[in-house]
């Protein structure tokens, strides 16, 4: 047999070749990067399940804001850590709430037009038992209730915008809460901010990291009555087409290493503006093996973003952004 004429690795040769024909490319425009809120002044509180990360006062927050404009990232998604909890996360749509004043510091600042800031809208950072709704209960039996839980998440995205957020992000999994939350942003003189729906958004055990920094982990129970069981790849396409139906502007799947057939499914049927959540156990996992050499942390990185781009995701939430925006 002939040896075949078409040499697959003269496209390979040189480093400046592979560059020409690469397919998927990684740019720091298409990063977010996630910063939690805490209370305080000088806060840099480092969260010990995610190296480099922390829990940060609104001045050390504005600090981060400027090396990432520096380094050219796309967005930030913000989070909120604070000091009272009740069972209603009342914090989370206070016109004085830990992330409402952060947006409004950012805003004050020279770089905040090259950033965009998404806000994420949920209550389980701000409730005293940690779900991210109203909660029935009786006896041993609990219940997150719905409608009740979407009037209070249309309350909190309407704060966040007239705070400054360009965009909110809806992450509860409510049914019906992006319809609600258009419905009251425009209501509030905020017909033009758009909507990231976490639209499918699993119950998933690489959350936990999360819950150590935003101080979420639910009391008792779990969130799998709410948030998407894994196995369910056709009834993720359900969830999306509702909350486009309902009038989401963006989608935002999560996780993303461990569901990137489902990026790629939604990829394939829906035109919305997409991104990926490479969450806080991807991150925290990824550094562990760093940690004992198992890996080689930059090429690891960037092979992992690279495989939720070629997947499909047009931007990715990662705690990698700052790292990954210096050497790409």
């Amino acid at each position: 047999m002939e040896f075949p004429a078409t040499r697959l690795r003269r496209l390979r040769s040189t480093p400046a070749m592979r560059s020409l024909v690469r397919e998927t490319h990684l740019h720091p425009g298409a990063l977010v990067y996630p910063l939690f809120l805490c209370e305080g002044e000088g806060v840099r509180r480092e969260i010990s399940s995610m190296p480099g990360v922390f829990n940060l006062s609104i001045d050390e927050a504005v600090k981060e804001v400027e090396a990432c404009a520096a380094l050219g990232i796309g967005g930030l998604l913000l989070f909120g850590v604070p000091d009272k909890k009740d069972e209603l996360g009342s914090c989370a749509y206070a016109a004085d709430g830990i992330v409402q004043r952060g947006l409004r510091a950012i805003k004050a600042t020279k770089v905040s037009q090259s950033l965009v800031t998404i806000a994420d809208v949920c209550l389980c950072e701000y409730t005293s038992h940690g779900h991210c709704g109203v909660v029935a209960q009786d006896g041993e039996h609990f219940q997150v209730e719905n409608d009740a839980s979407v009037a209070l998440l249309e309350k909190t995205a309407a704060s966040l915008a007239e705070a400054g957020a360009d965009v909110v992000a809806p992450s509860d999994m409510m049914d019906g809460r992006v319809a609600a939350i258009r419905r009251a942003l425009d209501e509030a003189g905020k017909p033009n901010t758009p909507i990231l729906s976490y639209a499918s958004k699993f119950a998933s055990a690489f959350y936990g990291p999360f819950r150590e920094a935003a101080d979420s982990a639910p009391q008792f129970g779990d969130r799998r009555t709410y948030q998407m069981d894994g196995a369910n790849l056709r009834e993720a396409m359900r969830e999306i087409e509702q909350d486009i139906a309902e009038g989401c502007d963006m989608l935002l799947m999560k996780p993303a290493m461990p569901y990137l057939d489902v990026i790629r499914e939604a990829r394939q049927r829906f035109d919305l503006p997409m991104g990926a959540y490479q969450v806080s156990g991807e991150y925290s996992m990824l550094h562990a093996a760093f940690q004992r050499g198992w890996l080689e942390p930059e090429r690891a990185m960037l092979e992992s973003l690279l495989s939720i781009r070629r997947a499909g995701a047009d931007f990715i939430v990662t705690y990698f952004a700052k790292d990954a925006a210096r050497v790409i």
